[in-house]
């Protein structure tokens, strides 16, 4: 995965947390399926930004970004902040 379809992938997630959002105001989904939902897109979201972030700094010291694959949401939700 490239950065161009990393940073497309994000973009359909953040998509879809906003018609999430739509939905449950306007009443067509319950605030739990939002709430579960949202939980999944903030985990894809966070693995996305990960590998995105890694493959950057691969670049900058002159390693091949192609090299580098999304982490586990498990490992990446236990970063240290």
């Amino acid at each position: 995965m490239d950065d161009n379809s990393v940073l497309s992938r994000i973009h359909g997630l953040v998509d879809e947390e906003h018609r999430l959002r739509r939905q449950l105001s306007q009443g067509q989904i319950s605030s739990a399926e939002e709430h579960a939902r949202l939980q999944e897109l903030e985990e894809a979201l966070d693995q996305c930004w990960d590998l995105l972030r890694r493959r950057r700094a691969a670049r900058d010291v002159g390693n091949d970004p192609d090299a580098e694959q999304a982490h586990a949401v498990s490992e990446v939700e236990n970063y240290l902040q």
